[in-house]
């Protein structure tokens, strides 16, 4: 049975909403600037917004304030946006090329996979580079994502929402199992705790450094297919019918997937449920234009990790909840409903 793409039914009018995308644009910029603005404030010792702006302008050496604004609450800030819109725009990516309403980095094991070769690397490697751990987090992700395509593939209906859900879910418990016995028998678990985890409290120049690039990248390439992911999202067959060469859009937009959520899950560890949450809220209110929904989904993902990074110092101080867990609050009761909803077709 074939998977249906969310909100495939619509009339012409809510085809093609640029008005409104740009609203959600430029509101959520307005508001990721805020929340940015949090992020740096808030923390073990509140900073005044003054303290800011004579950081930027007059960068003090001797002043620890300013230190701390400029080393690390600057690159942790921004991490967070660049992970955000990261995974917000692989979700979208996944969604609309597989017409699966709950395809994500997250679910469909791409970021078990990242993780487990992280793993391997910080087991057999002596000190892995943030580039190595980037590099094997890519080729990770690339096993993942493979995996539970190969699992979903064996099954005589056919590749159905749920059966690739259920597929990633087991191949996510796998990878995660394997990855906590290495972290066990190599004595390596305090060093990957931080990326089980999921988080920016460690993140310093060098990682947001690296990361800048990938995500600008990645994004770019995404606009680029975003017509033909449209197009995709409509089906495969329509989609040939049409004279898309599906073979390339799939290969594009899988590199795409496994740059953006392979160097996201390399800084931030195993953040969860942005991939999906996103698009579906994107979706909704811009329509399922991917023109649309890619810059959208960027932006509201930057939004809500940095927003969640805030909560996660603000739930329990002076100690940080996980960003990971938030995440998870917010997107898995989402993820219950959509399953309930696509489990119809089962």
């Amino acid at each position: 049975m074939q998977a249906n793409h969310p909100n495939h039914k619509t009339t012409a009018k809510s085809i093609y909403r640029p008005k409104t995308a740009a609203a959600v644009i430029l509101l959520g910029l307005g508001l990721l600037a805020a929340a940015m603005a949090s992020s740096i404030i808030y923390g073990a010792s509140n900073i005044k917004l003054s303290t800011i702006w004579e950081a930027f302008v007059r960068f003090d050496a001797d002043s620890t304030q300013h230190q701390i604004i400029q080393r690390l609450r600057m690159p942790r800030a921004l991490a967070a946006a660049l992970i955000g819109g990261s995974l917000a725009v692989s979700g979208a990516i996944m969604q609309g090329m597989t017409r699966n309403a709950l395809a994500s980095p997250s679910i469909m094991g791409v970021t078990a996979g990242a993780s487990f070769m992280m793993s391997i690397g910080f087991a057999f490697m002596e000190s892995p580079s943030i580039t190595a751990l980037m590099l094997l987090s890519f080729a990770g992700a690339g096993l993942g994502a493979g995996l539970v395509l190969l699992i979903g593939s064996l099954s005589k209906r056919g590749l159905t929402p749920v059966k690739l859900a259920l597929a990633g879910s087991a191949v996510t418990a796998l990878l995660s199992s394997i990855s906590s016995a290495i972290a066990i028998r190599f004595n390596v678990a305090k060093d990957i705790s931080f990326w089980y985890a999921g988080g920016v409290s460690g993140v310093q120049w060098v990682n947001v450094k690296l990361l800048i690039p990938v995500a600008i990248v990645g994004l770019l390439i995404a606009l680029a297919l975003s017509r033909s992911i449209t197009v995709m999202s409509l089906g495969e067959e329509v989609a040939t019918g049409l004279g898309q060469k599906t073979g390339t859009v799939k290969f594009l937009g899988t590199l795409v997937v496994l740059l953006l959520t392979g160097a996201a899950v390399a800084v931030g560890g195993t953040i969860g449920f942005v991939g999906l949450v996103i698009p579906h809220i994107v979706r909704f209110i811009v329509g399922p234009d991917y023109r649309l929904i890619i810059p959208c989904s960027a932006v509201m993902g930057a939004l809500l990790l940095v927003f969640a990074d805030v909560g996660a110092r603000m739930i329990n101080p002076p100690f940080e909840t996980p960003v990971g867990a938030i995440t998870a609050m917010i997107g898995v009761s989402f993820f219950l409903y959509l399953a309930r909803r696509e489990g119809r077709g089962l």
